[in-house]
């Protein structure tokens, strides 16, 4: 054996890694494991779990789950290819959206997912704010003075309207939005407990909660397939909407998109436009009350930057503080707030051993107010995001969009969307707190607050 062999059989490269072993979070029920504690007080336990370690063992049921709690650690997650998307999120979210772009893996993601992006150029974009724009000042029109409005049932129906008439064309429009709003609103009641109670027969059981979300959900699909009919039927001509271009597409080998394809793209993209987008702006308003300063701030830069005309897509890049209160809102108040995935083979996560078809479990809510990465962290705070400041945040500590080849195709029509409906109502409204308000979070698949009900006075 020469020096240099002699060298290299001792060095540490040449030696296995040693692989820890993820704490076992204490606590949970007998059978339920953590699952009760994800029931009970899931905000509260999520965010606690990073005291135990950056990534952790907890009990869902009779499944191991590994919670992922550190920045870097859910950034190294997201852009690697050992990891996939499952787990009991989406294995429960797949009963809504079927095998769209959200919940597909490898060469189907990647094959639909090149098929849709057309529809979300940035020059498309601009075409879009039009219509965001219109249902915008509709929405603030249809106010009257003194009353009070149910922000939140006002939010998803302008969501819904904006993504129905932008991104599908859908010309009956009306009454459709107030389908898709009812039947997703029973649907999201009851995709939460599936989740965390993966106990699949006891959700055949007829009940009358069982019924009243297979009955949803079939609505809301026989919906989507309406909407694609009535579209088939009308043709799409030179638009390039985004049910346009799915119906027009074909893959590098002349395929088309099957009709179970388009229809599980459709869903996914009428759930995530509407629920997440209404959610957001349900907050965002909500955070506005209780911080008068920064509606004031708000309100003048539209004013200052509008001068009296409606805000159109050109005045985004000028409306600084109004994209910053939508960040901050993205922050402290996500609207979707937990995700997993599930493992390919057993690998390495951060220096920790993962075994195979392992479900990993990682939350944004609790990550975006970690006090190790956000200084006040419960403190809604806008200016956080200007550049100097917004340098200091941890990289992976905030993303609302997800990273990687999983990042939202919809992130820059989602941000215009919000600044535009924001810029539009808040200066025409001030919203107070009435009697019947509650701001507590009622948790779901996605969060939002229990009962936003809020007195309107215009300025």
């Amino acid at each position: 054996m020469t020096v240099e062999s002699a060298a290299s059989a001792l060095s540490p490269q040449a030696a296995p890694k040693r692989l820890r072993t993820p704490p076992v979070v204490p606590g949970g029920a007998p059978l339920l494991g953590h699952a009760w504690n994800l029931v009970r007080d899931p905000l509260g336990f999520l965010g606690a779990l990073r005291d135990h370690g950056d990534l952790v063992r907890i009990r869902l049921g009779p499944r191991t789950a590994y919670a992922v709690c550190a920045p870097e650690l859910v950034g190294e997650l997201l852009k690697s290819p050992e990891y996939i998307v499952g787990g009991p999120l989406w294995d429960t979210l797949e009963v809504l959206l079927g095998k769209g772009v959200a919940t597909s893996n490898g060469p189907l993601h990647r094959r639909q997912r090149r098929m849709m992006q057309p529809a979300f150029r940035p020059e498309r974009i601009a075409d879009y704010a039009r219509v965001m724009a219109q249902e915008a000042q509709a929405t603030a029109a249809r106010w009257e003075d003194g009353s009070t409005v149910d922000v939140s049932a006002e939010m998803f129906r302008t969501a819904v309207r904006i993504v129905s008439r932008s991104l599908l064309e859908v010309e009956s429009i009306g009454e459709k939005a107030d389908r898709i709003s009812d039947s997703l609103h029973t649907v999201f009641e009851g995709l939460y407990r599936r989740m965390v109670l993966s106990v699949g027969p006891l959700h055949r059981v007829p009940t009358p909660a069982n019924r009243r979300f297979a009955r949803a959900l079939a609505d809301l699909h026989a919906l989507v397939d309406e909407i694609v009919a009535e579209r088939r039927e009308r043709g799409s001509g030179e638009e390039a909407d985004l049910l346009a271009v799915l119906l027009a597409a074909h893959d590098e080998s002349g395929q088309p998109l099957t009709d179970q394809e388009i229809h599980d793209h459709v869903v996914s993209l009428v759930v995530a436009g509407a629920e997440n987008v209404a959610s957001t702006l349900a907050w965002a308003f909500h955070l506005l009350t209780e911080h008068p300063e920064q509606e004031r701030r708000l309100v003048e830069e539209v004013n200052s930057v509008t001068r009296g005309r409606p805000v159109a897509f050109a005045d985004l890049e000028e409306l600084r503080h109004t994209r910053n209160v939508v960040t901050e809102a993205m922050r402290i108040r996500p609207a979707a707030w937990i995700f997993t995935r599930r493992s390919v083979a057993e690998t390495d996560l951060g220096g920790y051993r993962i075994p195979a078809d392992a479900d990993i479990v990682y939350s944004v809510y609790a990550m975006q107010r970690d006090p190790r990465s956000f200084e006040r962290h419960l403190e809604f705070d806008p200016d956080r995001w200007n550049p100097e400041r917004a340098a200091d945040v941890p990289e992976f500590a905030m993303m609302p969009f997800s990273v990687g080849n999983r990042k939202c195709p919809g992130d820059h029509f989602s941000l215009a969307e919000l600044t535009l409906i924001l810029a539009t109502v808040a200066p025409k409204w001030r919203l107070k707190r009435v009697a019947q308000t509650d701001t507590d979070t009622k948790v779901g698949i996605t969060l939002h607050p229990k009962k936003l009900v809020l007195q309107a006075e215009r300025r």
